[in-house]
């Protein structure tokens, strides 16, 4: 099978009362007058300077803006890894602006997954073992057999047994995007996550990270690339700590 027009993620897959029935719409991040500062001594850095948005569920939404212009900020503050100065981040629901550290990581390992445009797969660990990390923390059961699952979904169950310097870079990614499913989140955040790769990577692993969405997961994407962010429904530019410009597909 051909890999499919980017236009086609774009449409509703469902209608209102499919799949997530009569929450379909439902906000799963709201910020408000999110703003972050950095005390350095002498000098206050306005990392993020009110910004404000929601997402629903199932959405996928890029998020573009130069060097220094505050993605990184936003990302760890939306991946419940930092707490905003002020205003307010309530995620599937929950204001967590005021959680403590074990409460975010809480947070984190239920209802988020993680994606990186290095990959940060363990080196010395198989793909399966990578793969089963997330369910340590969890303390899950059966972690094996999931852990393969997740593996098989995303087209790579027959690498399972090979560590990372064995794998191509699309490979890893493939690796990282199932341990990022495998505690089954409400959100995936893919950092650059074609950052490493050539274009034909590039555009198979957005087909797989989007064919996400059927499952209602919430897809974020931080990416510099245009040709990337057209696959998403809507693209936040942020600069200067700000949202400036809000782009719908």
């Amino acid at each position: 099978m051909g890999r499919r027009h980017r236009a086609d993620y774009l449409k509703p897959l469902f209608s209102h009362h499919e799949a997530f029935g009569v929450n379909e719409l439902d906000d799963i991040i709201e910020l408000k007058n999110v703003t972050k500062i950095y005390d350095l001594g002498e000098v206050k850095v306005n990392a993020l300077d009110g910004i404000s948005f929601r997402m629903r569920k199932g959405e996928v939404v890029s998020i573009m803006g130069p060097s220094g212009s505050g993605k990184s900020t936003l990302m760890n503050i939306l991946g419940a890894l930092d707490r905003p100065t002020s205003g307010n981040y309530c995620l599937d629901g929950e204001d967590v602006s005021g959680l403590t550290d074990n409460q975010l990581a809480e947070i984190r390992n239920r209802k988020l997954g993680f994606v990186f445009q290095s990959y940060n797969l363990l080196p010395k660990m198989t793909a399966l073992e990578n793969v089963e990390l997330p369910m340590v923390y969890a303390a899950h059961k059966n972690r094996r057999e999931l852990a393969m699952a997740a593996l098989e979904s995303v087209g790579i169950g027959g690498r399972s047994r090979h560590r990372p310097s064995e794998m191509s870079g699309g490979e890893q990614q493939r690796v990282a995007i199932a341990r990022a499913l495998v505690n089954n989140p409400r959100i995936i955040l893919a950092d650059e996550p074609t950052g490493n790769l050539d274009t034909h990577s590039s555009h198979n692993i957005m087909d797989l990270l989007l064919d996400q969405r059927k499952k209602g997961i919430t897809i974020i994407i931080v990416t510099h690339e245009e040709d990337i962010a057209t696959y998403t429904q809507r693209t936040i530019y942020i600069r200067d700590g700000k949202v400036v410009e809000e782009k719908s597909r």
